[in-house]
């Protein structure tokens, strides 16, 4: 179901991250992305423009987690190591 993933690596203060996507969507990214362009820069070509809220909004109920628990113990790990 989850064929393509996208990982972004650390460059300078750039935070690295990796999402996965469902095969439909990346095809879908593929007919929209520009020839010579990035994930990253088509992805914020999509929400450029558009209010941190109201792009939210827009994302809601798209994301399936299946370990909720595990997912929040990994993010708030991740901001006490930031805080150090």
């Amino acid at each position: 179901m989850f064929k393509y993933m996208f990982k972004l690596f650390v460059y300078g203060d750039t935070l690295a991250r990796t999402i996965t996507i469902k095969d439909e969507v990346y095809r879908k990214l593929l007919k929209v992305k520009r020839e010579g362009e990035s994930f990253s820069d088509l992805f914020e070509r999509l929400i450029e423009g558009a209010s941190p809220l109201e792009t939210l909004r827009k994302l809601r109920g798209c994301v399936e987690f299946r370990d909720k628990e595990a997912l929040l113990r990994e993010i708030y790990a991740a901001r006490a190591e930031r805080r150090l």
